[in-house]
């Protein structure tokens, strides 16, 4: 697995990189918030090229740009690498920003090394499953969306999405008719930091049901009850 570590503290970085390597990994260090953004977006060309997959490792307070910057620049330039973020602001107001303007998950400085691979592992394998590689185009019933450039669109109009909206809109789409819990949502959207007892998943299935659904007829995004959403056809009729 590659991994971007954007970490302006040297002690922080070398005991990561040291023990990343030590675990297998292939280790990129970025010490400021400029050539983080810069190698972060030469990794998603990588990726998109090659199919290797880069996790960053974002620190928040960094010099020339910050971390928060950082997340909202990726997210609004559609790329979609992993980011978990390090960071010693342990405030909820803190994580919650961080988590809208794009982190997968958030770790709080000091952490346990074992926690922090843990939570890496948790995100690689929440990429694979939410971004098929062998699909770039993501269809169901008229409903599209196409993950080069990150573009949504239903009977051939395009969808203004938000990050958030997109990422949960590619989960469904990845798996149409599977019943998804919303823990499952929460976590494999949001990550493992949030609180489970949020309503944050409801809210963003209304967000996101505004946006794809066609007046008259029915939501494309299904509700079981007390079981969580599927995404199923429109009807015909």
């Amino acid at each position: 697995m590659n991994i971007l570590i954007v970490e302006d503290d040297d002690r922080i970085a070398d005991f990561l990189t040291r023990g990343l390597r030590a675990e297998g990994h292939r280790v990129q260090r970025a010490a400021d918030g400029l050539t983080g953004l810069a190698m972060a977006q030469d990794a998603a060309r990588q990726a998109q090229s090659h199919g290797d997959m880069t996790l960053l490792l974002l620190d928040m307070m960094l010099p020339g740009m910050g971390g928060l910057e950082i997340c909202q620049a990726l997210r609004t330039q559609r790329i979609w690498l992993p980011i978990l973020v390090l960071t010693a602001q342990t405030s909820l107001e803190d994580r919650v920003a961080g988590l809208r303007l794009g982190a997968d998950d958030y770790l709080c400085k000091p952490f346990d090394f074992e926690e922090l691979l843990a939570r890496l592992e948790a995100l690689a394998r929440r990429s694979r499953d939410m971004r098929p590689p062998e699909a770039s185009v993501l269809r169901h019933a008229d409903l599209e969306l196409d993950l080069t450039r990150m573009q949504a669109s239903r009977a051939g109009k395009p969808l203004t999405l938000t990050a958030r909206e997109l990422a949960l809109l590619e989960l469904f789409l990845g798996a149409p008719g599977r019943l998804f819990s919303r823990e499952r949502i929460l976590a494999s959207v949001w990550g493992s930091s949030e609180d489970p007892l949020t309503n944050v998943v409801d809210v963003y299935i209304r967000r996101l049901r505004l946006r794809i659904d066609v007046e008259g007829q029915p939501s494309l995004i299904q509700t079981v009850r007390g079981l969580g959403y599927r995404l199923e056809a429109a009807s015909s009729t």
